[in-house]
């Protein structure tokens, strides 16, 4: 039944969501979070409480509409996990409007209302206000406000800037109907290899703690209430080291290593993290080898496996007493269409799915990421496996969230309000001004072949006519420069945009978006360009989604921009002076693959003699005359 609105003898208006005709204390919007979940817990069946302790993947009807079959990633019909198995968190996946999204949550959230005791969705994303579009990892920004990556906001290097973003991010997502982020994603890029650098913040574990707290008051506020966003920090302890740079997601990625003995400044970030009240906390995949803490060994097992990692050091020596909640898929084998991504049940392989369950529940975990296998929780505790007050615990600690954010007495938003909030010209006009200050100079010659001849660099390009031969860019994009050639003996300048390199993969699910393996460029893609410079100046514009090697270009580029994510027209800002640069960059450009193999894992700018060194980007003399200060 939907609940009703009602009022007190007293005078207090509250939700009937039990349907009774009385408050009962978890209705009573007067009390705190704590005492409302106190009460809904013991109220609430086995199987409620059980369903509370899974959060999987859901999508989103065209027109808003809850979809009641199997959807592309998502396993089940939308009533069969609401109503049947009591779920009640759900990580949306793609949307394609601002309405869109609100009349689904709306949906959504009625239907929640028919459950026996009324609760409400918390809805969650992975990041969306960028550019990278990894099923696995985040969202192009679609109707959403774009902004460059995490390492985009890193080059900037302004904790404002950060808290703006997650400011702005918080609104939209707010107003429709989102109230959870899986993240800040906080890991320390120490690795030039790994593969999920971009949604990170840096390797400078001090810069990316300041970032943290920044990141969170702009999504939490100072408390978590009602116009809040609750933050998921990932990745504890931090997932930067992988071991060559492979990915955990993976099984050939899923050995984690400290070779450095750099374990405690990887941590750094999750200290402030918890000290600003991040309400929950995920634990990554990574098995931890070799590693040992206060002279005893860690097991190697994945950290959501990891009772050493969780409680010992998350909840009893670290404090944090929010929700945990496990990466996705470590009970259960994903099958998506021909493919398979096998559970990251990394070091535990041969249990059993309860099994593991078992062990996840042990380590300390509150919450299933990416599961909805809720029968085997319960088939546990009537087994006398687990007791119903370990299910209890975790109950709560979930339910606390859900009243601090006030889903409770009101989960529905306004889809007006939605296309009024979400993608607004102010908000664009913000990300897109980041995405150029974060773009980052590195190399910046004069044109002159005579070093004496005292001709300025080749940036910012003056306002004069020329020909400009573009690959990467369309023409329209590259109008203001110039005419377009079609061949570079015919240019006076060459602007070419190219992404960094990886290794294409495409065996297991998710692995086709992961960018892993070498950081240089094909060889042929290097003559090709050095072939380009030969015949006109050449302005190299790089998006790195992770280092690459830049060695080769270095010799032969006129001009090389590094962008962390910016719009054509945010790189075009900054070539032609309107916008002046401030990105320095989070994270070292090393000088070749060799020194990439001869670093440790876990150790900041660790490759010896770095092409860039992290921190590093050059100022660009603006006339004051081109220089656009919106």
């Amino acid at each position: 039944m939907t609940p009703t609105y009602l009022t007190a003898p007293d005078g207090t208006r509250f939700r009937d969501l039990n349907g009774n005709g009385v408050m009962d204390p978890y209705e009573d919007p007067r009390r705190s979070a704590d005492e409302r979940a106190a009460d809904l817990v013991a109220r609430m069946s086995l199987e409620e409480k059980c369903g509370l302790m899974f959060q999987t993947v859901i999508e989103v009807g065209e027109e808003g509409e809850l979809l009641e079959a199997p959807g592309r990633i998502s396993k089940s019909p939308t009533t069969t996990v609401v109503r049947g198995k009591h779920l009640s968190h759900f990580n949306v996946h793609a949307i394609r409007s601002a309405r869109q999204a609100a009349v689904w949550n709306n949906n959504l959230q009625a239907l929640a209302a028919q459950t026996p005791h009324g609760v409400p969705v918390t809805v969650s994303t992975d990041p969306r206000h960028a550019f990278v579009e990894n099923t696995g990892v985040g969202f192009a920004a679609g109707p959403f406000s774009q902004w460059p990556e995490g390492l985009g906001l890193a080059a900037i290097d302004d904790v404002e800037t950060v808290r703006r973003f997650a400011d702005v991010a918080r609104q939209e997502y707010r107003a429709v109907g989102i109230r959870a982020a899986l993240h800040p994603q906080i890991d320390l890029a120490t690795e030039p290899r790994w593969g999920r650098q971009a949604q990170t913040l840096g390797q400078d574990a001090a810069r990316v703690a300041e970032f943290t707290a920044a990141y969170l008051q702009g999504f939490q506020g100072d408390e978590l209430g009602p116009d809040s966003v609750a933050c998921t920090t990932k990745h504890f302890p931090g997932g930067g080291p992988q071991k060559e740079g492979e990915d955990a997601h993976f099984p050939y990625g899923r050995e984690q290593v400290y070779p450095g003995g750099m374990f405690e400044y990887h941590l750094e970030p999750f200290r402030e993290a918890i000290r600003r009240g991040t309400a929950a906390m995920m634990p990554y995949y990574g098995m931890p080898i070799g590693l040992e803490r206060h002279g005893a060994p860690i097991e190697e097992v994945g950290f959501g496996y990891n009772r050493q990692i969780v409680t010992d050091l998350l909840r009893d020596e670290l404090g944090f007493d929010g929700v945990v909640v496990t990466d996705w898929e470590l009970v259960n084998d994903n099958h998506v269409g021909d493919q398979v991504l096998p559970a990251r049940a990394w070091g535990v392989e041969e249990l059993s799915p309860s099994e593991r369950m078992l062990k996840i529940l042990d380590a300390g975990a509150d919450q299933f990421g990416g599961e909805e296998c809720v029968d085997l929780l319960i088939d546990l505790v009537r087994a006398g496996h687990v007791s119903e007050q370990r299910i209890d615990v975790s109950a709560r600690r979930i339910l606390r969230v859900k009243f601090q954010l006030g889903l409770f007495d009101d989960p529905f938003v306004d889809p007006d309000e939605a296309e009024r909030i979400v993608g607004n010209a102010a908000f664009r006009a913000e990300g897109e001004r980041a995405q150029a200050r974060s773009l980052t100079v590195v190399l910046n010659r004069s044109v002159a072949a005579d070093a004496d001849a005292g001709q300025p660099p080749v940036l910012p390009l003056a306002a004069e006519p020329r020909r400009v031969y573009v690959e990467g860019f369309r023409a329209e994009d590259v109008a203001e420069l110039g005419e377009v050639v079609a061949d570079p003996a015919d240019a006076d300048l060459a602007l070419v945009r190219l992404g960094a390199p990886f290794e294409p993969r495409d065996d297991l699910f998710l692995e086709a978006w992961f960018h892993q393996g070498s950081l240089e460029f094909p060889p042929g893609r290097v003559y090709r360009l050095r072939r380009i410079a030969e015949q006109c100046p050449l302005v190299l514009v790089v998006n790195l989604d992770r280092p690459g090697i830049l060695t080769p270009f270095a010799e032969f580029a006129s001009a090389i921009v590094v962008d962390f994510g910016s719009s054509a027209r945010a790189v075009l800002d900054v070539l032609t002076g309107r916008v002046a640069p401030e990105g320095r960059l989070p994270v070292e450009l090393p000088r070749s693959m060799d020194a990439v193999r001869a670093s440790r894992e876990d150790v900041p700018s660790d490759t010896g003699d770095p092409l860039f060194p992290v921190h590093f980007g050059l100022e660009l003399a603006v006339p004051a005359g081109q220089r656009d200060d919106r």
